[in-house]
């Protein structure tokens, strides 16, 4: 039955079924097989999002609508021209530090590499940057959104395995401006190789009036996770704060968003949240069938008997994780993932805060790989070119991931220092 449950699955999958009618149909294949009550179905997949902390997903998806929308990304993309622009490849460090500022406010990878990549990739490609590598910089820099705090994934994985998500967020700090770190340096020395060119070295004059333009929106993510850490809002409440001043800043500071934004605005957050819900509903019942099945436990039984250690742990789910990163997005590899491997997480003694790091720098992975990575529909939409195309251009970054993530499995402190610190 669990074999049918699978195979049903991926072949719906490659019927081009969208990701969440095939978790749904699958398991209720299988659920009309076995003695199951019918009824619970309904019931289970309400019960899934019927949870406070989920309400922080439409709440940041929202905020980075806004920002992309009411002016904001412009501003501190602006700005951030003007003080690093002069540098060696100084349009793409542009662009990954616009990204690091917008992730640490939408909590979305897709949402990040729109705003960010259709200001960018034409400024870049004008500037004389190769197409194929503005792409890649921008579909790879995009997936920061879900490492970076706030992060939805990151949220997911808090409610799915039951750990703070406050801590959750400590933990993307130190890895995310560490990943961001490494891509600055790797595209300094890029078009130091090609002999990019640079903005001309701004005034000190022009510097500060293009930073106090965009210090309205560079504050935003200071209240976001300061009102978090300090305890003054949840994550949800939080999100919440972030929408409201959102539209402050755009329609009264900036003035850039009017009554004609409200419904285009409106509709993408829907289409967005609406495909994740479904998603969580729809995998619930997948891992309902799961646990009813005993699989999460007799997988964990398999572990402790073959005596396998953390190491060969690590490596055979990070192989899982890549190649599910291929014909999956990331909500749905950690709700169908998830339960099952938290009973061997636990009895490696493997921390589960530290896990959901590695297995997000994975889903950052599941972003730029072809042939579902949703970071290059994005970019490839927004540059008018075919996915092939995008694709050779974010190989390199593929590499420089994979480097980057076994650092993550490697040392743990870079994601257990900060909420550590924090009890």
């Amino acid at each position: 039955m669990v074999l049918t449950l699978f195979s049903s699955f991926i072949g719906l999958m490659l019927l081009r079924v969208p990701i969440a009618i095939s978790l749904a149909l699958a398991t209720v294949l299988v659920l009309i097989q076995s003695d199951f009550n019918m009824n619970m179905v309904p019931q289970r997949m309400f019960a899934a999002l019927d949870s406070f902390p989920l309400m922080a997903i439409p709440g940041f998806v929202l905020a980075g609508v806004i920002l992309a929308r009411g002016g904001i990304s412009k501003y501190l993309i602006e700005a951030l021209r003007k003080w690093v622009g002069h540098l060696p490849g100084g349009l793409s460090v542009v662009t990954i530090l616009a990204c690091m500022v917008f992730a640490a406010i939408s909590g979305s990878s897709p949402a990040t590499a729109a705003a960010i990549g259709s200001i960018m990739i034409p400024a870049m490609v004008s500037a004389g940057y190769d197409k194929k590598y503005s792409m890649g910089l921008v579909a790879a820099s995009g997936t920061l959104g879900i490492l970076i705090p706030p992060s939805i994934p990151l949220i997911i994985y808090g409610i799915t395995a039951e750990e703070s998500i406050g801590k959750l967020f400590m933990a993307g700090v130190i890895p995310g401006l560490l990943l961001g770190s490494v891509l600055i340096v790797s595209a300094i020395f890029y078009a130091r190789k090609h002999g990019y060119g640079s903005d001309e070295k701004s005034s000190v004059e022009v510097r500060m009036k293009a930073s106090i333009k965009a210090l309205w929106g560079a504050f935003l993510p200071i209240l976001i996770l300061g009102s978090i850490y300090t305890g003054v809002a949840t994550p949800t409440e939080s999100a919440v704060i972030a929408v409201v001043y959102g539209l402050i800043v755009s329609v009264v500071i900036y003035r850039e968003m009017g009554l004609k934004d409200v419904r285009p605005i409106l509709v993408e957050t829907i289409n967005i949240t609406s495909m994740i819900f479904l998603i969580i509903a729809a995998a619930s019942l997948f891992g309902l069938y799961l646990t009813n099945e005993q699989v999460p436990q007799e997988v964990g039984a398999w572990i402790a008997e073959s005596d396998m250690n953390k190491w060969t742990f690590f490596l055979i789910v990070n192989i899982l994780f890549f190649i599910m990163g291929t014909f999956l997005e990331a909500v749905s590899i950690i709700l169908i993932t998830l339960p099952i491997l938290l009973p061997i997480i636990h009895h490696l003694g493997i921390d589960p805060i530290h896990f959901a790091i590695v297995m997000t720098v994975n889903m950052e992975l599941a972003m730029i790989t072809p042939p579902v990575g949703l970071n290059l529909f994005v970019v490839g939409g927004i540059a008018k070119e075919k996915l092939e195309v995008v694709v050779r251009g974010v190989i390199p970054f593929i590499i420089l991931f994979i480097f980057v993530l076994a650092l993550y499995v490697i040392f743990p402190q870079l994601s257990l220092w900060l909420p550590n610190m924090m009890e």
